[in-house]
């Protein structure tokens, strides 16, 4: 197979025109890696070689290249965002439990999201699962469900703001 073709969902085949440009781009990534855990050795030349090789192929096959388009700045401005809402969600939490009365309002919040299955919905999962007091605990409905320390707190508008800053940052199509 030669040349550019898209499966079904939309993403470039790995003989596609991406190839290149993703699997320089990552074996970059993995040299940068290498050198962090093994520091710059020549003689480790020919196993950082194939190390290289191999997490890049594999990484191309675990996630093949998509049409997707990056923004370094909305990537920063989701990273800020993301540490806002750490901050704020810890100090809540520690608040919480140094409170001799521990004021806490437990439950499930349904977040109706917009990405598509897959590994879209994974990585915002993953994103929000670092943030205190919300944990993803299964899908309903075609709902991603919460469990929350305090239900009270306007969880879904802040899911959906980690959701639009996450599609503005990885998903523009």
């Amino acid at each position: 197979m030669t040349g550019s073709s898209d499966d079904r969902d939309g993403r470039t085949a790995i003989t596609g025109g991406r190839w290149w440009p993703t699997a320089t781009s990552r074996a970059a990534l993995f040299l940068c890696l290498w050198l962090v855990l093994a520091g710059a050795n020549a003689a480790d030349i020919p196993a950082a070689a194939a190390a290289i090789v191999a997490a890049t192929w594999t990484s191309l096959h675990l996630l093949e290249p998509s049409r997707s388009r990056r923004s370094p700045p909305a990537i920063a401005r989701l990273a800020l965002l993301f540490l806002y809402h750490s901050v704020v969600a810890g100090i809540d939490v520690a608040g919480r439990a140094l409170n001799p009365r521990l004021p806490l309002h437990p439950g499930f919040v349904a977040y109706p999201t917009r990405l598509s299955r897959g590994i879209r919905q994974n990585v915002f999962t993953t994103l929000t699962s670092l943030l205190p007091g919300t944990v993803p605990a299964g899908e309903e409905n075609g709902q991603i469900i919460y469990h929350c320390l305090d239900v009270t707190q306007p969880i879904v508008a802040d899911l959906a703001a980690e959701e639009a800053a996450l599609v503005r940052a990885l998903y523009n199509d």
